[in-house]
């Protein structure tokens, strides 16, 4: 972590300026001589465009580029990626064009710069929209080239060593960037180091003064654990080669912001965090990683429900390592991680790993596929959404998952914390969650939004016809169930809005005893164009959303004989609701109408026909609109479907009047959706329901239920 010295970061010049020397002495160590030419070329063509350039911290402006090839070089990527580190900022910021990079290092280095400068051009703004949709051009840019993300991050990397250099208020933003975006990116990559150093720069740059405070307390902490941390060592360490196991003891210090965020997600304070020390044993194979399991709950007890087997199962970027937490000396845990030299490797540099490989199905190339997995899910996400949603849901996506589950096929699936079985379906696959009507989680039925916790089996039923439910996205917690559900309500409003549209232009035309399939195609595509709209269903649509008055529309439509006709005051035929119109139809909260009951819609911007009791007290203060109304009936045989009512219960303050009053209603097959209770007197309170019921028979046999109990003095039904 960071300490002392990396308070310097923050200072003009401070930590990662090299010299091209340094760089080239790095490259020589993995690279072969040619590509190592190559990039001391790549360095004399950006000095020389670069020339005369200063950074805000007062150095030649060469050093950034160096310094980023510096940190790529420590991570072993290929040639190519260093050259475009060293010339990252030529397109954007010098006369050099594309083509002579091109010309002079081939279209691999080319593409790689253009991609990167892309990035630079759409730098985060203040404005949401704005930083949504330039993230959104950024993981587009990853897409084509995993290795463009490679150099933004060592990019980001040196400016968060240099940020003392900018305006307060700038190093703020940068730095909460960092945090929120760039670390979780070299998190999800598997790229510890970077991400370790991120996260430590930008909390700094961001909290100055926790860090100082929480630095000087974990000092103090340390001194303490520093006594017995050596003799723990040495004493795995015997344990280890006393039954032959062969392998390195380590001890490893716990990073500064991950105490931090430990401290915030538990709600505890530092003195209750006394494992600030971390062992690590590296060993050969992977069987040896269980025979080093073994051997150290030997030495210490093992904490129980505290051992995690990434090794058997992988975190979702790759990581392998196995976890346990021990009795340590004095009682103090102490986590301990056991992992391969080469799964070492892989948790340190991650998808760059991936780079040192050569041949074969390694772990490299097994990493490799854990992003591209990632980047081509992140693809899906965005289909259809607007920026800001993507945004929001890649930050939700970034965050490592901690819940694994199994497919009733003992497939292992990888879920955030918090996910449901909604969550589960989508991830199946998309028409799975579309088509889910319920779950079973160990072979027992669960509500849909059952929270998943690891290690259980989870099966989803589905049903043909099944639609998401609105609602889903109230719960979910997946950026892909929530992007695929919100696709399909916009889907679905859209279709439900033409149709309903249309049927109010039918109707409107009706009262002129016009048929709307008489008005002739071309008529009704310039009546369309003349109102401001493209094609007929997107004015359907502006009709049915109650953005444009059906009987103005139907005037425009009307032939030229019909122009003089007078104006119907009120519609003669009432719009037929048949109760599952659920995007663009909706149902007062004021009166809860129910079917079979009179009813009157109002016309609402944006949400549609809006239904109301014809006895609603709150009419009267919108009679001022009559054009807005719209007479109403609902079909003959209306879906069996349920709708919400509320009853308002006064009873005796008894004990267990609740109770038995909610039990009369479950009685009658009802569901209770809520349940609100204020005491009036010493001897009365009223308790208000709000019920799911069918039609006005499936009330009425409530109401009967509950009337006749002897604790219940009174019952009536909201009406506004």
């Amino acid at each position: 972590m960071p300490s002392a010295s990396s308070l310097l970061n923050f200072l003009p010049g401070g930590r990662g300026s090299i010299g091209i020397s340094q760089l080239l002495s790095k490259l020589e160590v993995y690279l072969p001589p040619e590509q190592v030419t190559r990039a001391q070329e790549a360095y004399e063509l950006a000095r020389e465009a670069h020339k005369g350039q200063k950074r805000m911290t007062g150095e030649e402006y060469i050093t950034h580029p160096v310094a980023v090839a510096g940190i790529l070089a420590d991570l072993h990527l290929d040639g190519p990626t260093i050259c475009a580190a060293l010339l990252h900022d030529v397109i954007e910021d010098t006369p050099t064009a594309k083509d002579e990079i091109v010309e002079r290092f081939g279209r691999d280095v080319g593409e790689l710069v253009d991609g990167v400068s892309k990035l630079d051009k759409v730098q985060f703004k203040s404005s949401k929209e704005a930083q949504a949709e330039s993230f959104r051009k950024m993981i587009l840019a990853i897409t084509r080239d995993i290795r463009v993300i490679m150099v933004k991050l060592a990019d980001r990397t040196h400016n968060m060593r240099t940020l003392g250099a900018m305006p307060p208020a700038k190093r703020r933003r940068i730095a909460l960037e960092t945090l929120e975006i760039y670390a979780p990116i070299a998190n999800r990559l598997g790229i510890h180091s970077i991400k370790l150093e991120l996260e430590d720069l930008g909390f700094h740059a961001l909290y100055p003064l926790r860090h100082r405070v929480l630095d000087r307390e974990l000092r103090r902490a340390r001194g303490n654990q520093k006594k017995f941390l050596p003799k723990i060592v040495s004493g795995l360490q015997n344990a280890l080669q006393r039954d032959k196991v062969p392998g390195r003891v380590e001890s490893r210090e716990k990073h500064l912001y991950s105490i931090y965020q430990k401290m915030r997600r538990k709600r505890i304070p530092l003195g209750a965090i006394i494992d600030v020390y971390g062992i690590r044993l590296v060993v050969p194979t992977v069987d040896d990683c269980y025979r080093a399991l073994g051997v150290i709950h030997g030495v210490y007890k093992p904490m129980p429900g505290r051992f995690k087997d990434y090794i058997a199962i992988p975190r979702v970027n790759g990581y392998q390592s196995l976890h346990t937490t021990l009795f340590g000396p004095s009682g103090v845990p102490l986590d301990v991680q056991i992992r391969t030299e080469d799964m070492h490797l892989i948790a340190e540099r991650g998808i760059a790993a991936h780079w040192q490989y050569k041949t074969g199905e390694d772990a490299g190339t097994s990493q490799h596929d854990h992003a591209r997995e990632w980047l081509s899910s992140l693809m899906q996400i965005q289909e259809g959404g607007s920026p800001e949603e993507f945004y929001e849901s890649v930050k939700i996506d970034l965050f490592p998952d901690k819940v694994y589950v199994f497919t009733p096929q003992g497939d292992i699936l990888r879920l955030p914390t918090g996910s449901t079985c909604v969550d589960f379906a989508y991830a199946v696959h998309s028409e799975v969650g579309r088509r889910c009507v319920a779950a079973k989680i160990d072979r027992r039925l669960v509500p849909l939004r059952s929270e998943l916790r690891n290690g259980q089996t989870v099966e989803i039923v589905t049903a043909k016809g099944a639609t998401p439910n609105p609602a889903w996205t109230n719960f979910v917690v997946t950026a892909k169930a929530r992007a695929a559900i919100r696709a399909y309500l916009k889907t679905m409003n859209l279709s439900e809005a033409i149709d309903l549209g249309r049927r109010l232009v039918e109707q409107a035309l009706s009262d002129f005893k016009l048929p709307l399939k008489s008005i002739e195609a071309e008529q009704m595509v310039a009546a369309a164009q003349e109102l401001g709209f493209a094609t007929v269903e997107e004015l359907f649509e502006q009709v049915g959303l109650g953005e444009r008055l059906a009987p103005l529309v139907a005037r425009r439509l009307l032939p030229p004989e019909f122009v003089d006709a007078p104006r119907p005051v009120t519609p003669s035929t009432p719009l037929a609701i048949s109760g599952t119109e659920g995007l663009v139809v909706s149902y007062a909260r004021c009166c809860f109408p129910i079917p079979y009951e009179p009813i009157i819609a109002f016309l609402s911007i944006g949400r549609g026909v809006v239904v109301h009791r014809t006895h609603c007290s709150n009419l009267e203060s919108w009679h001022k609109q009559p054009e807005k109304w719209l007479p109403v009936q609902w079909q003959q045989n209306v879906d069996k479907h349920t709708f919400t009512t509320e009853l308002k219960v006064l009873v005796q303050n008894r004990t267990g009047s609740l109770a038995a009053v909610a039990a009369a209603i479950a009685a009658t097959q009802t569901n209770i959706g809520r349940v609100s209770v204020v005491e009036l007197d010493e001897g009365t309170s009223a308790i208000t329901f709000e019920l799911k019921v069918v039609d006005r028979t499936h009330l009425a046999n409530v109401i009967k239920a509950v009337r006749k109990m002897a604790e219940v003095e009174s019952i009536e039904r909201s009406s506004g």
